[in-house]
C-alpha cells in the first residue's frame, strides 16, 4: 500500500524516552512538553496524550509547561535565552537564568535496573546567585487537548478529556470512557497545590505547582513525576514508586545504564553519530505495550514518520536488532525469541501490527531469510549456540526453510519474491539482493537444523553461481549484474535501496574488491534522494567519502530520516527508529570490519 510521506516538523524537538514512553515533543524554547506517547497492544497501535492535535507541528498549547514565579511574580523562563545539551547522548537537559537565579533542568525517562518504568522525570535545579533568599514557585501548567491512537495515521478518541484530582496529590489525565486505554498521572517530590478546570471543558487545564524558598547562594532542586498506566489507579501507584525511589536515583541509575550502551569506534564524530541513532533505535524502534508489558518492535515510535507503529520482518530484525545487539545482547536475545514467537509462523509473508497480525500480505523473500540471519548473528555475538534450542526459535528456522524452498525455481537454484525489502512489487520475480541473501541463510540453515534436514538444504554456492551466471548482462562490451530477471530473458536494472547490490558484500555473495561488483556499483546513481542509498554506499568502493558525508549530513536532529537531500538535511519522514539502527550498525561495521576511517 503505498504511503505519503510525513514532512519534517517546523519545530527541532529535543526528544527522549525509554521503552514504556516517548517524549518526543519538548520544545526547545521553553522546555514544554507538547505530547507523550505509549504502545498499547490491544489497540495495535501507539497511544499519544497531547495538548493539541496539531502537536507536531508546535500549533497549539503544550500538554503541559515549566512555570517559574519568583517572589510572586512570574517571570518567563527563557526571556534571557536557554542552553541544551544531551547528556550521555540521550537525555535533554537545559540551563537559562532568570534574574538572578540560575535554572538547571532536566527531562528523562528512567531506564536501568530498579529504574525501568512507565513514567518520565522532570527537575529543575534552582541556584540563587543573590545576596537575599527568594520565594520561588515551579510549576507545571497545561491542557488536555488531544488523545489519539495511531497504527499510521492518527485517529482521535471520541469519549470526552478528563482531569481529576486523583490520590496521593496526584492530577490524572485520561478519557472519559470506561475501561480507558491509558491514564496519566502528574505528582511531585513534595508538598504541591493542585488546581483543575471544570472536568467538563472539551479541553480541561491543570496545574502542579511546588513552592520553596532558595537561599541565598544556595541550590534547591524541584522535581515533577509522570505515570502512565492503564488506568488511573496504576498511573498513580506508579507515581508513587518514583517518588519513593527520588528522582537523583532515577537519574543516576538512568545515566549509568546508558552509558553501558555506548559504542566507540575511535573517532569522536562518528561515536555520536552512531551512538544518538543507536539509542533512538534502542528506545523508538523497540517498545513495552503498556497493557502487556511485553516487549515488540516497530519502525519508529516518533509520531512524524508515515509508516508508525508497523512493522516487516527485514527491518526488524537486521536493521534495528542489528543495532540493539551491538548495545544489549540480552535485550537482542529477548528481541529475537519475541520476534519469532509474534512473526515466525508466517516469515515474510507482508507488514505485520507490532502484535503479529498481519497488516499488509506481500512475500518478502528476504524477510524469510532474515530469520536464520539473525539467529547466525547473535551466536557469532553472544557466543550462545543454546538460542536454537529454544523451541519457538527452532519452529521458525524451519518455517522459514519451507517457505525458502517453495520458492525455489523448478530448474535452477534461485528464489523468486514477490515485494522488495521497501515493499515495492518487484518487475521480476528473481531479485539479485533476494538471492544473495537466501544464500547467506542457507548457510546459517545447514549448520543449525537437525542433521537429516540440513543435509536436504540447497548448497548456497550453487546459489551464488547461478547468481553469477543469470545475473550478469552485458553492457557495453562489460557484464553488469541485473537487480532482478524472470529466466525468460527480461532483466530490470533498477537498483532499489533496501536490496541494493552495494549489499552483497555483506552476504558474502561478492567481495568489495570484485570487478563485477565495482562495475555494477559504478551503474547505480549516487543519490536518489535516500538516506538508505547513502547507507549502502558505505559497502561500495567510495566508503571513505560516504563516512565522511554521514559524519556531516544533518539528518532529521541527527537522527535517521528516510529522505534527505544532498547535504543530508531530512526532508520528509523523519524520526525512522529502524533506520536509525541500520545507520548506526553498518557505521560500526564499515569502521571495526571494513576499515573505514574518518578524515
Amino acid at each position: 500500500m503505498p504511503v505519503t510521506p510525513r514532512p519534517i516538523p517546523s519545530v527541532p524537538w529535543q526528544t527522549t524516552g525509554n521503552h514504556w514512553l516517548t517524549l518526543p515533543c519538548i520544545h526547545p524554547a521553553d522546555g514544554a512538553v507538547y505530547a507523550i506517547g505509549v504502545l498499547h497492544r490491544g489497540a495495535r497501535a501507539a497511544v499519544e496524550f497531547a495538548g493539541a492535535r496539531e502537536f507536531e507541528q508546535g500549533q497549539g498549547a503544550p500538554l503541559f509547561r515549566p512555570v517559574i514565579r519568583v517572589d510572586g511574580e512570574e517571570r518567563k523562563l527563557a526571556a534571557e535565552g536557554i542552553a541544551w545539551e544531551r547528556a550521555v547522548g540521550w537525555l535533554p537537559t537545559f540551563t537559562c537564568t532568570v534574574g538572578s537565579l540560575l535554572l538547571r533542568g532536566t527531562v528523562f525517562a528512567p531506564y536501568g535496573r530498579d529504574a525501568d518504568m512507565a513514567g518520565a522525570v522532570y527537575a529543575v535545579t534552582v541556584e540563587n546567585r543573590s545576596s537575599e533568599a527568594h520565594q520561588v514557585e515551579i510549576a507545571l501548567e497545561g491542557v488536555l487537548g488531544h488523545r489519539q491512537q495511531r497504527v499510521r495515521t492518527p485517529r482521535d478518541f471520541d469519549d470526552a478529556h478528563r482531569v481529576i484530582l486523583g490520590d496521593d496529590d496526584t492530577i490524572v489525565l485520561e478519557g472519559a470512557a470506561v475501561p480507558g486505554m491509558v491514564a496519566v498521572a502528574l505528582g511531585a517530590d513534595g508538598p504541591v497545590t493542585r488546581e483543575i478546570s471544570d472536568a467538563s471543558a472539551a479541553a480541561p487545564t491543570f496545574a502542579l505547582r511546588r513552592s520553596v524558598v532558595v537561599e541565598a547562594g544556595q541550590s534547591t532542586p524541584v522535581a515533577f513525576y509522570l505515570a502512565v498506566g492503564p488506568e488511573r489507579d496504576g498511573a498513580c501507584a506508579t507515581v508513587g514508586v518514583l517518588r519513593r525511589r527520588g528522582w537523583r536515583g532515577l537519574l543516576s541509575a538512568t545515566r549509568e545504564a546508558l552509558q553501558q550502551l555506548e559504542q566507540a569506534t575511535g573517532h569522536d564524530a562518528i561515536d555520536r553519530l552512531v551512538n544518538r541513532n543507536l539509542l533512538f533505535a534502542y528506545f523508538y524502534g523497540v517498545g513495552r505495550a503498556l497493557d502487556d508489558a511485553h516487549y515488540y518492535l516497530v519502525r519508529t515510535r516518533a509520531p512524524w514518520h508515515s509508516l508508525g507503529a508497523t512493522v516487516r520482518d527485514w527491518e526488524a530484525l537486521m536493521w534495528t536488532l542489528g543495532a540493539v545487539q551491538l548495545a544489549d545482547v540480552g535485550l537482542a536475545r529477548e528481541l529475537l525469541v519475541r520476534t519469532c514467537e509474534l512473526h515466525g509462523y508466517a516469515p515474510g509473508q507482508g507488514v505485520h501490527y507490532f502484535d503479529g497480525t498481519l497488516f499488509e500480505p506481500g512475500f518478502v523473500i528476504e524477510g524469510a531469510a532474515a530469520y536464520p540471519l539473525a539467529v547466525d548473528r547473535y551466536i557469532r555475538s553472544a557466543d550462545d549456540d543454546q538460542i536454537v534450542e529454544e523451541p519457538v526459535v527452532a519452529d521458525t528456522l524451519y518455517v522459514a526453510h519451507d517457505d525458502l524452498v517453495a520458492r525455489r525455481d523448478e530448474r535452477l537454484p534461485l528464489y523468486s519474491t514477490e515485494v522488495s525489502p521497501s515493499g515495492v512489487q518487484v518487475r521480476f520475480p528473481f531479485t539479485l539482493h533476494g538471492n544473495a541473501v537466501v544464500a547467506a541463510a542457507l548457510d546459517v540453515l545447514r549448520r543449525t537444523l537437525d542433521e537429516d534436514t540440513a543435509r536436504d538444504v540447497e548448497d548456497p554456492a550453487a546459489v551464488r553461481a547461478a547468481m553469477q551466471r543469470h545475473f550478469a548482462r552485458d553492457r557495453g562490451g562489460k557484464a553488469h549484474l541485473a537487480a532482478a530477471i524472470d529466466l525468460a530473458g527480461g532483466s530490470d536494472q533498477t537498483d532499489d535501496p533496501a536490496a541494493s547490490v552495494l549489499w552483497l558484500p555483506l552476504y558474502e555473495a561478492l567481495e568489495r574488491d570484485d570487478s563485477l561488483f565495482r562495475r555494477s556499483v559504478r551503474a547505480v546513481a549516487p543519490d536518489d534522494g535516500g538516506l538508505l542509498r547513502q547507507i549502502a554506499r558505505l559497502l561500495g568502493p567510495d566508503g571513505n567519502t560516504v563516512l565522511q558525508w554521514l559524519r556531516r549530513a544533518p539528518l532529521d536532529q541527527g537522527i535517521a530520516a528516510s529522505l534527505v537531500d544532498a547535504d543530508g538535511r531530512a526532508t520528509a519522514d523523519g524520526g525512522d527508529a529502524a533506520l536509525a539502527g541500520l545507520l548506526a550498525s553498518t557505521v560500526w561495521y564499515a569502521v571495526h570490519a571494513l576499515g573505514l576511517v574518518e578524515q
